[in-house]
């Protein structure tokens, strides 16, 4: 199957992008890796009137460290991002995350701000964003507007994204101090998309957990994060299975995933909870590896 036609536009310029844009805000989409998109056309799962490729906008494919985070262009390919020395030593939870996503073919031309913007409840990229902190910066007629990770994602493949803005760069925000990181999923073959998968930060405070961060994700509309598990780690030193099978209980009462041809909402559910017990005690040797 062939999309519907289309009018195609290729600015150089985020002006230009946005005067053309706003010339059509319902009948038209942006365009950057086109890995979610260009499927989605072809099956006529959507249509519109203006694709607008942001792809000849020069300025746009930044990797840098920046004021205690790394600043990542809208254009910045996945595979750029995963094999950058900065992310790999500074942030390494991200580039082991992009590991997991798809394939080489699909991470060379997929970009980590249209993952954040695709919204897809089960990837991985917006767990880890959600998990370590961030804002990513909207531009739109009216100038520049940040949105901070824990306010950007609203449900299923929808964002607090106006229909006016385009997003220029997101910032992944740098832990200070003693800090660890894991990162798990289950999927049916490796570059699918998660069943379930978890993302956890926590750093060390005189040996005991402080400021742990858990994200789950495939188990809802948006990755979900689990605020009890937290206060229930947070200010131990020692993982032992009584305090591991009280955090899974956790899980298991916080979360309802929805049940689909992949997996029941019970399987989700069970393999959430495997994920979380078996990623806290690993985020913890990371940390307690970088004393």
């Amino acid at each position: 199957m062939k999309p519907a036609p289309f009018a195609y536009h290729a600015p150089t310029t985020i002006d230009e992008a946005l005067a053309i844009l706003g010339q059509d805000l319902d009948g038209s989409r942006l365009l950057a890796g086109g890995q979610s998109l260009a499927p989605m056309l072809n099956l006529r799962l959507a249509s519109f009137d203006n694709l607008i490729d942001l792809n000849c906008i020069a300025g746009l494919d930044h990797i840098r460290i920046e004021s205690g985070g790394i600043v990542i262009g809208a254009l910045a390919r996945q595979y750029d991002v995963a094999h950058n020395d900065d992310v790999r030593s500074r942030l390494p939870v991200l580039s082991t995350a992009l590991g997991h996503v798809a394939h080489t073919a699909i991470s060379n031309r997929g970009t980590v701000v249209g993952s954040l913007c695709h919204a897809d409840p089960a990837a991985e990229i917006p767990a880890v964003w959600l998990a370590v902190g961030g804002k990513l910066s909207a531009q739109s007629p009216a100038g520049i507007r940040t949105v901070r990770a824990e306010s950007f994602f609203d449900s299923n493949f929808t964002t607090t994204l106006k229909p006016d803005e385009v997003a220029t760069e997101v910032r992944f925000d740098l832990a200070t101090g003693t800090t660890g990181w894991s990162f798990e999923e289950i999927a049916r073959r490796h570059g699918d998309f998660a069943l379930a998968g978890v993302v956890i930060q926590l750093s060390l405070d005189g040996g005991s957990i402080s400021d742990p961060r858990i994200v789950v994700f495939g188990v809802g509309a948006t990755p979900v994060r689990l605020a009890g598990v937290e206060t229930r780690i947070a200010g131990t030193s020692k993982l032992d299975d009584g305090l591991l099978d009280q955090v899974v209980a956790d899980v298991t009462a916080e979360l309802n995933p929805p049940g689909d041809i992949h997996a029941t909402t019970e399987y989700r559910r069970h393999i959430a909870g495997v994920l979380v017990r078996r990623g806290i005690p690993r985020a913890l040797e990371d940390a307690q590896s970088r004393v």
